[in-house]
């Protein structure tokens, strides 16, 4: 059901998305009085799944969930209409309208997405407001895996500033050290105040795994995977477990520690029900040292949170702030992947990928923060100079603007057939990565 939701919610969200992109060029075509012959969500080669025309324009929806694209007359586009651009070109064609207008149509989509995503956190902001944990609320320190030891940290470090500047946000530590490329750790290691180099190496590593860096906590039950050992055993959710084979454990990364020596073998583990009752149990622990068990890791059950209300007033310029900052983001992650030694391009990922992001049970803000990313990201792809994106007519119409000559027909369709199967080998790529991954779990 879980899978159905997050489908759902996938689908709700493109939609939306590619609609308002195409409407973005859709209205300034019409203000510059050129014809749109097609305005459609998703693709539809051989036939649609419904279409209707009104005036000059057929509304439909497609088959093919890849997209979407309003279809200008005099435009080499996706339709690659090479009949209509033999004619003489019409007073009513993209082709006869000004660089600035053609330029303008081009970037309305784009346009499009980055409002919508600036209305989206405003509105998110306004109706929910921000909560998070502050990282000197985490009172534990970190835990962290194999990979984040390798980088020098330790579980019960407490991280205070990244590169120099003091840290506020706990869940913008890893953010911050991976995209922003830090250099520098300071943390403070049972009360000595020390900084940790951080190597170039460690980007690579960083990216594949999965919770380098949490927040430590004590080890609550949240719930059991199918056939648990633990459950089977009679742990219950909630419990604390508090010590494994009579050692005392406090955190969860203690008894991740602890749990491992005794593969394939049975363990005594003590636990705490109802903050009172110490309770013993014999519990088989598998061949990966594991016992079937998952922690409780709602931050708000150990630490002080921070929320911030705000006004409808103040919503406006925080969600500006926080637009613009999702946009600096993504740039610099794009920059990743073109920096071969972190090998971020094997963690590109396809629509099951994407799809995965989106919650299990339906929540509305979560909807809403992920349909603005999405924007962004739909955004600041289209606007890439690639022929057959939006971006690629920009890059052209830049051409034509400054040196006064027009790029000939047949090159810009050469182009559009070069960058849209550029385009199908990333999808292609993009969701092989997603059934790769698939098979390795």
């Amino acid at each position: 059901m879980g899978i159905l939701i997050q489908a759902a919610q996938l689908i709700l969200s493109l939609s939306i998305l590619v609609l308002l992109h195409e409407l973005g060029h859709f209205i300034f075509a019409k203000s510059f009085r050129a014809r749109v012959e097609k305005f459609y969500l998703f693709f539809d080669p051989w036939f649609s799944l419904f279409k209707k025309k009104v005036g000059e324009t057929v509304y439909g929806i497609g088959w093919l969930p890849l997209g979407g694209y309003v279809k200008i007359a005099g435009m080499i586009d996706e339709s690659l209409d090479k009949e209509a651009m033999k004619l003489p070109p019409k007073p009513y064609e993209f082709r006869s309208k000004p660089a600035w207008q053609r330029l303008l149509i081009m970037l309305g989509g784009v346009v499009m997405n980055f409002i919508l995503a600036i209305i989206i956190y405003a509105s998110i902001l306004y109706t929910w407001g921000e909560t998070y944990l502050p990282a000197k609320n985490a009172t534990y320190g970190i835990m962290v895996d194999s990979v984040a030891m390798n980088m020098g940290l330790q579980n019960g470090d407490k991280i205070l500033a990244v590169d120099g500047k003091p840290t506020d946000n706990f869940l913008a530590i890893f953010h911050d050290i991976v995209v922003y490329n830090a250099k520098t750790l300071r943390v403070d290691r049972s009360g000595k105040i020390i900084d940790i180099e951080i190597p170039e190496s460690s980007i690579a590593p960083l990216l594949k795994s999965a919770t380098p860096i949490l927040p430590r906590v004590p080890f609550y039950i949240y719930s059991f995977p199918k056939n648990s050992s633990a459950e089977a055993a009679g742990l219950q959710k909630n419990d604390r477990i508090i010590s494994v084979d009579h050692k005392p454990v406090m955190f969860y990364d203690e008894f991740k520690t602890n749990i491992s020596g005794y593969k394939n073998k049975s363990v005594p583990v003590d636990i705490l029900r109802n903050e009172k009752d110490t309770l013993a149990f014999n519990v088989n622990v598998d061949a990966e040292g594991r016992i079937g068990v998952y922690p409780d890791m709602n931050m708000g059950r150990y630490f002080e949170l921070k929320d911030i209300d705000y006004s409808f007033i103040q919503a406006i310029p925080a969600g500006i702030k926080k637009g613009l900052h999702t946009i600096d983001s993504y740039l610099k992650q794009l920059k990743l992947l073109l920096r071969p030694e972190t090998k971020a391009y094997e963690s590109l990922g396809g629509f099951i990928k994407i799809g995965s992001i989106f919650s299990k049970v339906w929540d509305w803000q979560s909807f809403w923060s992920m349909t603005a990313l999405l924007s962004i990201i739909l955004a600041i792809m289209n606007i890439l100079p690639i022929p057959a994106l939006d971006g690629g007519h920009v890059m052209f119409l830049f051409y034509e603007m400054i040196t006064g000559r027009k790029p000939g027909d047949k090159f810009l369709e050469y182009a559009q057939i070069a960058g849209m199967i550029f385009i199908l080998g990333l999808i292609l790529y993009a969701n092989g990565n997603d059934i790769i991954q698939l098979f390795k779990k």
